[in-house]
């Protein structure tokens, strides 16, 4: 595969995953275990059928995962449900933004559980994003947006989890803990709707948004960032998966009018600029590193 073709597929996964939100505000009366349950049922086939295409089956690749990848899609199923909740209880901006601090979550868990190093400019770059997210709590706190915030800093902090599983058990695919992720998701929310007596079917067309949502959103949006990865260094495709962030709150803003507070967008822009500047950073040392 060509770099330029990697990018495209790299930027066209960006741009999916950036809708998710604005799937979620469509939705009518589907709570977050509802949407945690039926979405799967979109993503979980079409990663499914990716690996088996690529691996020539699918039980071996989901045995491969062994305890990492287990602990990894434990750590997925507590990402999905905290970035649903924060999707339905803050403005999309602030929980894009909010997520957007994972890598600085997985940097600071590799250092403690992994031993490994992290670079100077890494260290800065989490001081700012640590700033940045204050800001957007401190404004949560003022509009009565708490509990959304602090279920986005816990999406970040799950899908920090999962990364750090996958660098310890030297996962070469993590698409089986993903998969593993997603039917965990399942049974987790069909187990909380029974203890709530909640039911488990929201309305038809909810559940039609929601399965597709998993499906093309999540599934073909990670299947296009595991092939595009393949040739675009890590830093540089962090950098243009930033396009989710950007255009999360744009989407919303032109089809729903919904809009920010200024304080979350200041708090946003210190943590998109630590997150560049990591991703640049470590790009430039990845070309200019000996061998």
């Amino acid at each position: 595969m060509q770099y330029r073709t990697g990018v495209l597929l790299v930027v066209v996964a960006g741009v999916l995953w950036s809708l998710m939100g604005l799937t979620i505000r469509l939705l009518d009366t589907a709570t977050t275990w509802q949407v945690l349950f039926w979405r799967p049922v979109g993503m979980v086939p079409v990663l499914a059928a990716f690996v088996w295409w690529r691996s020539g089956g699918l039980i071996a690749p989901l045995r491969a995962v062994g305890q990492p990848g287990i602990i990894g899609a434990l750590g997925l199923v507590a990402a999905f449900a905290g970035a649903v909740y924060a999707i339905q209880s803050t403005t999309i901006a602030n929980a894009v933004f909010l997520f957007s601090a994972s890598p600085f979550f997985s940097a600071v868990l590799g250092r403690i559980f992994l031993r490994e190093q992290v670079r100077p400019v890494t260290w800065v770059a989490i001081g700012l994003a640590v700033l940045g997210m204050g800001i957007m709590v401190r404004d949560g706190a003022d509009s009565g947006a708490m509990s959304g915030n602090i279920a986005a800093i816990g999406s970040a902090l799950g899908f920090a989890v999962f990364a750090v599983t996958v660098r310890w058990g030297k996962l070469a695919d993590m698409l089986p803990a993903v998969i593993l992720g997603g039917v965990m998701s399942m049974g987790v929310a069909a187990v909380a709707l029974l203890v709530q007596g909640q039911s488990l079917t929201p309305p038809r067309a909810d559940i039609g948004i929601i399965v597709m949502a998993g499906a093309v959103i999540l599934g073909v949006g990670m299947t296009l960032f595991t092939l595009g990865s393949r040739v675009v260094p890590a830093a540089e495709a962090t950098l243009l998966t930033m396009l989710e962030v950007i255009l999360g709150p744009v989407w919303v803003w032109l089809v729903l009018a919904e809009t920010a507070s200024a304080q979350t967008f200041a708090g946003g822009a210190v943590v998109l600029c630590a997150v560049a500047l990591n991703a640049v950073t470590g790009l430039r040392d990845r070309q200019f590193s000996p061998g």
